[in-house]
Parts: structure tokens; C-alpha cells; sequence
């Protein structure tokens, strides 16, 4: 493949990847309410006007409208364009590091399911059913087909993943005296498992706990309220994208001490 035609899939993917953020705007906005993330069409969520096509293009509408809806004038949040722009990197990524093989379609398809797990508890505290368990029963799926990891280490990384999380959530609620960790983080848990096998799984929430301690013990620090609730799935998603793509090398960096 010359360069030319690497760009210009990569350019092609770029787009495609734009709308694909579009549409993930639409679930973090609506899943949480328990709406369809198909109908209505979009539209304001202030004066519930119609948005037209031309206002719909990822990025550029949000250029022209200055941030701001065209028929009430109130401020759209910056996070579409941000989840756009995110989303339309993950393709041509994604392509640029395995091609266009099965690694390439369960690679965008991890960090797609993600993006709004990310969103959607950060803003409401909820990690729905509806996105993690079509993503645990996907990567179970993938795992008889990619070399990274087999079937037997999908199928214990949701059991490993999803009980381990049970466990220090059945705890931390018996020591603390109040939940400490969802049943939503259990799935998300399972999900990764389920990806990534239980090494990975493992891997995942030892980064995620220690990004939720730095940040966690920052912002108590900055409000003075000890009882400030910091969502976990964030810590746990972004803790999840380096063991997708550092893991091997953070797992092997750990055993070759012990040698």
C-alpha cells in the first residue's frame, strides 16, 4: 500500500469515525434517561427544535453555531465536539497499528463501548447494563478468533474480573458502611475481563485504583468534604485503554523483577 492510499483510508476512517462520535453523543445523553437512541431525531435539548441536517456534521456545526443552538441560543457543551473529534481518531488508530484485520474491528470496537461508559457515569454515577453486557458477550465472541487471547482467558477474565470486583465491593460495603463500588462496576469489570483475560482484568484495576486515589484524594483535598462521591468508571476506562495497549508490557516489565 502506497501512501497515498494509506492517507486517504486514514482520512475516509477519520470521518467516519466523527459520526460514529456523533452517534455516541446521542447514547450518553440518552441512555441514561431511558430514551431510544434512535427516535426521536435529534434535537435541542433546551427547545426541543428539530437540528438539521447541516447543524448535525460533527465538529464543523458546532464551529459555525459558535458552540450554540440556532433557534434558542443556548450553549451547546463542548463535549461533542471533544467525543467527536476522540472518536474520529480511533479508527484511523486503530488501522495504523493491526490494519485491516480482526484485531483493527475489536480494538475500535473496546474503545467505542468505553467512551460512553466514561461519560455517562462521570456525569450521572450509572454504568449501564445496556452497554457492558453486549460488550462481555463481544469479546467473549472475539476471543475464539484473535490470537491475543484465548477463549479459556476471555471466559475467566469475566468470572475473575467481575468477582473480584463483587468481592472488594461486599467488603468495602461491610467496613465502610456504605457502598463502595456498584453492581455497574462489576459488569465493567466483566466486560474487560472479557477483552483483556483476567492478567489484564487484574492489570486494569490496580491502574484504575491508583489513578482514583490520585485524583480522588486531589479533588476531596480541593472541596474539604470527606464524603465527596468520585465515580469509579472513568479510573476504570482509562485504566483499561493502557492495559489494551501497554499491558504485555507493563505485565512483563513486573515478572522480569523477579527473575
Amino acid at each position: 500500500m502506497n501512501l497515498f492510499s494509506f492517507l486517504l483510508i486514514d482520512i475516509s476512517l477519520f470521518f467516519i469515525g466523527l459520526c460514529i462520535g456523533s452517534f455516541l453523543n446521542v447514547i450518553v445523553y440518552r441512555l441514561p434517561r431511558n430514551e431510544s437512541v434512535i427516535f426521536p431525531a435529534s434535537h435541542c435539548p433546551f427547545c426541543n427544535h428539530k437540528i438539521a441536517f447541516y447543524d448535525n456534521i460533527p465538529i464543523l456545526s458546532f464551529m459555525l453555531l459558535k458552540g450554540k443552538c440556532r433557534y434558542c441560543k443556548r450553549k451547546i457543551s463542548f463535549q461533542y465536539p471533544v467525543v467527536e473529534f476522540i472518536s474520529g481518531i480511533v479508527l484511523p488508530l486503530s488501522f495504523f497499528l493491526y490494519g485491516f484485520s480482526l484485531t483493527f474491528f475489536v480494538t475500535f470496537i473496546f474503545l467505542y463501548l468505553l467512551i460512553p461508559i466514561f461519560l455517562i457515569d462521570m456525569k450521572h454515577q450509572v454504568i449501564s447494563d445496556k452497554i457492558t453486557i453486549p460488550g462481555i458477550i463481544a469479546g467473549f465472541i472475539f476471543s475464539f478468533f484473535i490470537k491475543g487471547i484465548q477463549w479459556y482467558d476471555s471466559l475467566i477474565g469475566i468470572v475473575v474480573g467481575g468477582g473480584v470486583i463483587l468481592v472488594t465491593a461486599v467488603v468495602g460495603k461491610w467496613i465502610f458502611k456504605k457502598e463502595a463500588m456498584g453492581m455497574g462496576d462489576v459488569m465493567l469489570f466483566m466486560m474487560i475481563g472479557a477483552f483483556l483475560g483476567w492478567r489484564g482484568a487484574l492489570l486494569t484495576l490496580i491502574l484504575a485504583s491508583l489513578l482514583g486515589s490520585i485524583v480522588g484524594s486531589i479533588i476531596v483535598a480541593k472541596r474539604r468534604i470527606k464524603d465527596t462521591v468520585v465515580p469509579f468508571g472513568p479510573f476504570i476506562s482509562i485504566a483499561a485503554v493502557i492495559t489494551y495497549f501497554f499491558g504485555n508490557f507493563l505485565i512483563g516489565k513486573y515478572l522480569s523483577l523477579f527473575r
